[in-house]
């Protein structure tokens, strides 16, 4: 259970569980802590300066870096002077642990607050995030990993890349532009009939059902391709790359020209597959194995789906020569489709066993009116999925709408299982894109009880009214 305070008054109180259990002084002095702070910073875009967001851990990095086996015993600090949460996305806590407020459990962090999370930390590639208003896009975002006892095995250099849009107007500008003022929250609009949109009104918006917002830079690690991070390899040149799409409203293709493997997505083992090129939707992560040969550099490219933009880093072998690259292309990059997904095979599928429930939820909204929701119902006015715990639940996600959708459950880790009205023994995932027009079916498991989100992670979508919960029953 989360554990409140004001942090002056932290070493010095008892904390109450917000459930209303207390845990001993002595149980919190014995286990080791790690701290976070959610904190404003500065960074350099473009030659200009800009203030955003950060969650900072030790000596100043961003984010959490957790050894095999080590627990999720975290004191979360805010040091705005606003609210605010972070949500551990792709870890599976008890509900109250979530790092969200939408649900009930928790109220947001206000300011000079100070709330432990302590649970057992699931492994993987993962990252953190404000679930408050709009927060995400002003880069409050940090890279979450958890180590697991087989990636000491691989003897492989680690390399973390967080990718994130950017942009010098703030979210609530970005936002009152593409809804016209509206703001967040738009019930279901009269009329919309599963997207809403007859055949002229889709035509008009040709070319505008890809990318929401045009912005300034597209960043990795912070940093655009006209100053790259560049990583000197070693052991080898082995690196295993783990590539986060913190992102709130961008898709990219990973482009490294250059032979990879993937070994997991969403913190999970896959079947390795190899390749050059491999869609990140918003909220997904990718672990990917590269060689460095000796005397040579790998740019790894992020592109900008339906753009001619990219950003990235740069690993490069002792002594290689680092050449410059643009953040721009010559050729629109295409749109994310599901072939890489078709292609991944989950090393550690759920067990067998015969489905007990059977849903569905149709993905609805336009682009004009600016609104998107779930089977044509806003977060206000949601229709909750009910589950009961022991099921085995089946999720078919239809997309009726002309933009794809990134869509995540919380609590829970999912398998993909049917794409586009095919039968798979797809990855293990936590966020799945749900191309315009398609369909995905996913399965998992009822063993969390409680109250989830589920949502689109286009922070905008999102915004609008692409947003509901699953609960148990």
């Amino acid at each position: 259970m989360p554990i409140v305070t004001n942090r002056r008054s932290f070493l010095m109180a008892g904390s109450a569980l917000l459930a209303g259990a207390c845990l001993p002084a002595a149980s919190l002095a014995a286990a080791p802590v790690r701290t976070l702070e959610v904190s404003r910073r500065t960074i350099e875009v473009a030659g200009r300066s800009a203030s955003v967001f950060g969650v900072m851990g030790d000596a100043g990095r961003s984010g959490l870096v957790l050894d095999a086996g080590e627990r999720f015993h975290v004191e979360l600090v805010n040091t705005l002077d606003e609210p605010t949460t972070v949500h551990w996305h792709g870890q599976v806590p008890s509900p109250e642990l979530d790092g969200i407020a939408e649900t009930g459990y928790v109220p947001p962090l206000s300011a000079g607050e100070a709330r432990i999370f302590d649970f057992a930390a699931r492994p993987g590639t993962h990252w953190m995030h404000s679930h408050h208003e709009l927060q995400e896009q002003s880069l409050l975002t940090a890279p979450l990993i958890v180590r697991s006892a087989e990636d000491a095995a691989l003897d492989l250099q680690e390399v973390v890349v967080l990718l994130n849009d950017f942009s010098f107007r703030s979210p609530q500008e970005i936002l009152a532009g593409l809804t016209g003022g509206g703001g967040m929250d738009h019930g279901a609009m009269p009329g919309m009939d599963h997207g809403g949109m007859d055949m002229d009104s889709m035509a008009s918006m040709e070319g505008m059902d890809l990318n929401d917002v045009e912005y300034d830079a597209y960043l990795a690690n912070d940093r655009t391709l006209d100053d790259p991070e560049v990583v000197r390899t070693e052991r080898g040149g082995r690196v295993r790359l783990r590539i986060i799409n913190g992102a709130a409203s961008t898709a990219f293709w990973i482009d490294l020209g250059h032979i990879a493997s993937a070994i997991a997505v969403d913190g999970n083992p896959v079947a390795p597959v190899a390749g050059t090129r491999f869609p990140l939707a918003q909220a997904q992560r990718l672990d990917l194995v590269v060689e460095v040969p000796a005397g040579t550099a790998v740019p790894v490219f992020a592109r900008r789906e339906g753009d001619t933009k990219r950003t990235g880093i740069i690993l490069a072998a002792p002594g290689a020569t680092i050449d410059k690259f643009s953040s721009d292309t010559s050729e629109k990059e295409a749109p994310l489709d599901l072939s890489f997904e078709q292609k991944l095979v989950a090393t550690t599928p759920l067990a067998a066993k015969a489905v007990d429930a059977r849903l569905s939820v149709m993905l609805t909204g336009s682009m004009s009116p600016y609104a998107w929701t779930m089977d044509d119902r806003a977060w206000s006015k949601r229709k909750p999925l009910e589950v009961v715990a022991g099921q085995r639940v089946e999720l078919e996600l239809m997309n009726h709408s002309m933009m794809a959708h990134p869509m995540h459950l919380h609590g829970h880790h999912f398998q993909v299982v049917g794409i586009n009205g095919k039968r798979l023994n797809g990855a293990v995932r936590d966020t799945v894109l749900v191309p315009s027009m398609g369909t995905v079916v996913i399965a998992f498991d009822a063993d969390n009880p409680g109250r989830w989100l589920h949502h689109c992670h286009n922070v905008y979508h999102m915004a609008t009214g692409m947003m509901s919960e699953l609960v148990y029953v």
